[in-house]
This record gives structure tokens, sequence and C-alpha cells, in this order.
């Protein structure tokens, strides 16, 4: 199953940074739409879990950035034959950090709105047996220290049904 979640991990990878439809360009229509919002790209997307603690020490973060991960397979059976019929629970975890704790929050809102945006616009067939129906959900946690100073982390969550 390790090769399952990691092709799943990697397609959203793809989806994220793709120079058509990726995050960025997402993030990108809604600063220009409000003027009022501070324009900012996201610099990192890998494909990993790793507490902020570690990923500070090692300093192979820049932020804004999102963490990739699959944490959750769950093998049905729906589909009888099949070597896997059922669900991946896809993570994909933002990261801002910044000296000053005034922007913090509104601009990691507006890196989450542009995840979001990409999945609405990711419905469908994403190949290779995997399949995302819609529906997500995103949990904030608070501002900590650590990053550039101050560091906040929002985790949007979905499920991608997988049959192969």
């Amino acid at each position: 199953m390790a090769g399952l979640s990691g092709n799943l991990t990697q397609m959203l990878v793809s989806k994220l940074t793709s120079t058509s439809q990726g995050v960025n360009l997402q993030i990108g229509a809604i600063t220009q739409s409000d003027p009022a919002l501070t324009p900012l790209a996201i610099k990192s997307v890998t494909a990993q879990n790793v507490s902020v603690d570690i990923a500070d020490t090692t300093q192979q973060i820049q932020y804004p950035s999102i963490l990739v991960y699959c944490d959750r397979l769950t093998n049905t059976l729906a589909e009888k034959y099949r070597q896997f019929s059922g669900q991946a629970r896809m993570n994909a975890e933002v990261r801002h950090s910044e000296d000053t704790l005034a922007d913090v929050q509104t601009n990691l809102q507006t890196a989450v709105d542009g995840v979001c945006a990409l999945l609405e616009a990711s419905r469908g067939d994403w190949g290779n047996g995997a399949f995302y129906v819609g529906g997500y959900e995103v949990a904030y946690e608070p501002v900590v220290r650590g990053g550039r100073n101050f560091l906040q982390r929002a985790k949007v969550t979905f499920d991608l049904e997988v049959s192969v």
C-alpha cells in the first residue's frame, strides 16, 4: 500500500504545482479580486508529513509552504476482485510564517482559500483509479513561535475514492 499512498500524494503535488491551474494561480486570482489582500505565492510544496520543529531545525521548508501527505487508506472492498477499493484521506497542510503578527492569519487564510479553490476546480477523475467527488475540511491552528518569528498552520483534509 505504500505505493498507492505515494502515488496519490504525487498526484496532489502535481495538481498544486501545475502551471495551468495550480495553487499559485488560484491565490493570484483571489488577491487580484480583493485589493486589500497582500499578493503571495507558495514557495514550497513538499510530499512529506513533518512537524514544525523538525522542519525549522533542518531549514528545508520555505514559507508559505504546503506539505502533502496521505494519512489513511480504507480498503472497504466495495468492488470485489480489486486489490484496493475504498478511500484515501489526503492532507494539504498549509504553513505561513512572518516577522510580525499582524498579517499571519490573513495571509494563511488566503493561501488556504487558494487550495480550496483548486480542489473545487479538480472534481472528477484524477486518473489511475482515483476520483475526487468534492468536499473538504479545513482546521486552523493557533499562531505559535516558529519559522521567521510567528507561524500558523491550517490543514485541508479531503477524501479520494480509489479503485485499483
